[in-house]
């Protein structure tokens, strides 16, 4: 009991050393957290969800001609919800229809993807955080909705001090020497929100908060604006699990087996997987030879496969990149900091696919999985390679750099699992110091 009390007067001790804000929200009692505990001066934050969060509406023209009757019956009647609410889709029996208005073609001409003919999308409420929700009920606090609700139980208010940019979850930001009309209207939109975040609080800087894929998305936002830009209107980056630009091994297996990020009751990854492979973002966070060297990744009964073997692995599997920019600008070997200040949280501690096994070089068969560290779906390894070369290009010009490791909390979790959560609200809170 003795030994109790001193670690608490201790503790106690410690805590009074850390900045105001994040001390009083680590001393208040989890019931506290949010109830008339405002922050005193806060700086207005974006917040990025992962990768299957966005809404994605559809309008369908005459120009639409579709494979299966019931996939034209929304034709000439205007926008409606494509990829909002799985159950709907497997109620309506409208799967193969939505495959079908998701899918993308590659453009030679215009070096860039586009829509199938006839078939219109726009992404729903940007600009709002609640611009990202869950698909399905299964884990119902995802897409950031229990961090959202934290930040609004600390004062944050939706389009005032807090704002969403929805995306697009097929397209990718252009790798070197290819087109993203996409994206190049996305990042302007989102440049446009910040400035207007930031001018609605009295010209304070914003603070960034991404998740996953939506963490990846603010580093290339950041990257593709000019460094005045970014000194003047961003306070501060937290990025939660994003997926590191250098790889880890989901996105090819995803690409060889079918999407895990897109999951429908009753529907296999098999039967995902011609859509997902017209996606430009299935090609993004391929595993790297800077991270994965030539380890097999890949291992089949006659051949493995590395980091250095994509084009023979994808010609085994049939995916066709005729016509599309050479496939080895799509896997990146260097790493951009964004050079802001940043916060890095990410899980450890959880089984993570390092190798898949196709014993009898069928791809059709689902393969199984040797397992390494990670957070369940990004490699610990990449993690470490991209956190400490951008820790090392901060310290250069002495911007604050913090990588925050967080044991036994999965990806999708992070900001869901409550001892997590609070590291995470801690470090949002310690942001706005």
């Amino acid at each position: 009991m003795a030994k109790n009390r001193a670690f608490l007067g201790l503790l106690q001790l410690l805590l009074l050393l850390l900045p105001p804000s994040l001390r009083d929200y680590l001393w208040a009692a989890p019931s506290e957290h949010g109830v008339g505990e405002q922050l005193k001066v806060y700086h207005p934050i974006l917040l990025q969800a992962g990768f299957s969060c966005s809404t994605l509406e559809a309008r369908l023209t005459d120009a639409y001609t579709p494979s299966l009757p019931r996939c034209g019956a929304l034709k000439g009647k205007g926008w409606f919800p494509l990829w909002n609410n799985i159950p709907d889709l497997i109620d309506h029996d409208y799967v193969p229809c939505f495959e079908e208005q998701m899918s993308l073609v590659f453009d030679p001409v215009l070096n860039d993807y586009v829509n199938q003919p006839g078939v219109e999308t726009r992404v729903a409420n940007f600009g709002s955080a609640y611009g990202f929700s869950v698909k399905d009920e299964s884990c119902p606090f995802c897409c950031n909705i229990k961090l959202r609700n934290e930040l609004e139980a600390l004062g944050y208010r939706d389009g005032d001090t807090l704002f969403g940019a929805p995306y697009d979850i097929r397209h990718a930001p252009p790798r070197p020497g290819q087109c993203s009309k996409e994206y190049t209207d996305y990042f302007a939109r989102v440049k446009g929100l910040v400035q207007h975040a930031s001018e609605k609080n009295g010209n304070k800087s914003v603070i960034l908060i991404g998740h996953s894929f939506g963490g990846r998305l603010l580093l290339d936002f950041l990257n593709s604006t000019p460094r005045p830009w970014r000194k003047q209107f961003i306070k501060h980056l937290v990025l939660l699990s994003p997926t590191p630009p250098i790889g880890f091994m989901q996105p090819l297996t995803n690409l060889a087996w079918g999407p895990t990020c897109i999951v429908m009751e009753n529907v296999s990854r098999l039967a995902l997987r011609p859509m997902w492979r017209s996606f430009a973002s299935s090609l993004l966070s391929l595993p790297s030879p800077t991270v994965f060297g030539h380890e097999p990744l890949i291992i089949t009964k006659h051949k493995n496969y590395s980091a250095y073997d994509y084009q023979d692995f994808l010609s085994i599997l049939g995916f066709s990149l005729k016509g599309m920019l050479p496939f080895n600008k799509w896997v990146d070997k260097r790493v951009e900091a964004p050079m802001v200040p940043m916060t890095y949280l990410s899980g450890f501690g959880i089984q993570t696919t390092q190798q898949v096994v196709f014993w009898d070089d069928n791809f059709d068969i689902e393969p199984e999985n040797v397992y390494g560290d990670g957070d369940g779906a990004v490699n610990w390894n990449s993690v470490f390679v991209f956190a400490k070369e951008l820790k090392r290009q901060h310290l250069l010009e002495n911007i604050l750099f913090k990588l925050i490791k967080i044991p036994n909390v999965a990806h999708s979790y992070i900001s869901i699992q409550e001892d997590s959560l609070k590291i995470v609200m801690a470090a949002i809170i310690e942001a706005n110091s």
